[in-house]
């Protein structure tokens, strides 16, 4: 063996050595007793069943253009220019790329640096007892510089490789969070639109309502011109009629400001409005209301898409803060040419070359318990955000579960208000004919006919109110903007040593 060879082999043991050393003095700082508490399988447990394949088909799972099921091509409309100009997407938006700049930011202390330095000073040397007499008395030389550098983290224990997926996972949170606001724009913008209908129909029911007093004051005043009635009467019937003039005055101003709110809503002025008519809205192509919606479907809410990502990235940030307790080796070298108080051009001599290489070690002894406390810190973080995680699944279940009651309630409800149209219809028919003959008075005919119109009234609310039922089924359920590729994995939601325990 010649001498160079075991120089090498001398060296490479003793990088060995410094190596094993180095990792048995790392135990000093230990993580031992350090984890989170929560258990993210167990809120898993909530969404996921194998029921997922017969739930797509029997709970009619939401399109994204969920609202186009209204038939309604006015709100088709106003829709697009929503998704396309609103404010508050292009917010969530920036966020977004924002999240996304940060991500790649942490994720190039992974990669490979190399870097070029220079720098070319002329020196211009005193004239003085300290520099003289001698060759730098006076004059005028120059020190240049190249160098090229390199750095690379071996990152033996995944530290960077985990802050990566942290910063990244967090702009998944930024990114479902956006689909969150684009989810609830939508939402307010058809529940506008739903109200809209509605004071257009109550608007016809007080016309109605208008008219058939006014019908019922000609024929009072006929019956009190004719001798067979009284002032009182005439005066009972025309009593109303400002009252009414004056709600058709508050609709027609309530359909002013709805017109400015589903404007506003769409990113658009208020003057834009002007332009909407009356809605066609139309439920008959609605998909049906499942029995039961399986609990896997939950899990395609933006808002709890991104509560996992929120639990995945404290995952992956406790899997980095456990890797910080272990050596850290990084990879340097360089090259320089270098030259002082030469010409110009001594730099490029070959005899001004330089180089360095080797590896750097960073050891964690005493830290102060800095990483202790680090540790400490995601793990808490990682439980609070898997009780999040939990209570979203919660919330979202209620408001599920809410509006498929609320739908099933306003169906009967919707049937016993037909029946008490046509009841009070009738009633009021009869007292009208009742009077006319004279076998009856007016204030019969004023009380039937207010409650006829009252329950008409009912009617045309309780179908904007299932309309707006429907469309609130539609968001709890997460609108179909998300599917399970969007979402992380249950292992991903886990740090690692909870996930090789089965935790």
């Amino acid at each position: 063996m010649s001498l160079v060879d075991l120089f090498f082999l001398r060296r490479g043991l003793c990088l060995s050595g410094v190596f094993a050393l180095s990792v048995t003095i790392a135990g000093c700082i230990s993580s031992e007793g350090l984890r989170p508490k929560a258990d993210a399988k167990a809120a898993q447990a909530l969404v996921f069943d194998d029921a997922v394949k017969a739930a797509r088909k029997d709970a009619a799972w939401p399109r994204q253009d969920w609202w186009q099921a209204f038939g309604d091509p006015q709100l088709n409309a106003w829709l697009a220019k929503a998704m396309a100009d609103s404010p508050s997407l292009a917010q969530a938006e920036a966020r977004i790329r924002g999240a996304m700049a940060v991500a790649g930011l942490t994720a190039g202390d992974e990669s490979p640096k190399l870097g070029v330095d220079a720098s070319i000073k002329r020196h211009k040397w005193a004239k003085d007892d300290f520099y003289g007499p001698g060759t730098l008395y006076g004059a005028n030389t120059w020190d240049n510089s190249v160098g090229l550098g390199f750095s690379y983290v071996l990152d033996f224990w995944g530290r960077e490789k985990n802050r990566s997926e942290a910063a990244l996972n967090r702009a998944q949170v930024s990114v479902a969070e956006g689909q969150a606001v684009q989810l609830a724009l939508a939402g307010q913008l058809v529940r506008a639109y739903i109200r809209f209908s509605l004071l257009y129909a109550e608007y016809d029911v007080k016309t109605a309502l208008l008219a058939q007093q006014q019908h019922i004051l000609a024929l009072v005043q006929k019956r009190y011109d004719g001798g067979l009635g009284t002032e009182l009467d005439v005066t009972q019937a025309q009593a109303p009629i400002p009252a009414m003039e004056r709600e058709m005055e508050d609709l027609d101003e309530q359909l002013q400001l709805s017109r400015n709110q589903i404007a506003v809503l769409a990113g658009q002025s208020p003057a834009a409005g002007a332009s909407l008519q009356r809605p066609s809205l139309n439920l008959s192509q609605a998909p049906a209301i499942p029995d039961v919606v399986p609990l896997a479907l939950v899990g395609h809410r933006p808002d709890v898409v991104a509560s996992r990502w929120q639990v995945a990235s404290y995952a992956r940030d406790i899997d980095a803060a456990r890797a910080d307790f272990y050596p850290n080796i990084n990879l340097a070298a360089s090259v320089v040419l270098s030259a002082v108080s030469g010409n110009m051009l001594d730099v490029l001599s070959r005899d001004k070359f330089t180089y360095s290489a080797g590896p750097v070690l960073s050891l964690p002894i005493l830290d102060g318990d800095t990483r202790r406390d680090t540790l400490a810190a995601y793990s808490a973080d990682y439980d609070g955000a898997v009780a999040h995680y939990r209570q979203t699944l919660l919330g979202a279940l209620e408001g599920i579960s809410n509006q498929l009651i609320r739908l099933r309630s306003l169906d009967k409800q919707q049937s016993l208000a037909a029946k008490a149209v046509a009841l009070a219809q009738q009633s009021y028919d009869l007292t009208l004919k009742a009077y006319e003959g004279g076998l009856s008075d007016y204030l019969d005919v004023l009380s039937t006919e207010q409650n006829l119109f009252t329950q008409k009234l009912v009617v045309e609310q309780l179908v904007a109110a299932r309309l707006a039922a429907h469309a609130g089924l539609q968001v709890a359920l997460g609108g179909g903007l998300l599917a399970d590729k969007d979402s992380p994995s249950l292992t991903q939601m886990q740090p690692e040593q909870e996930a090789e325990h089965g935790h």
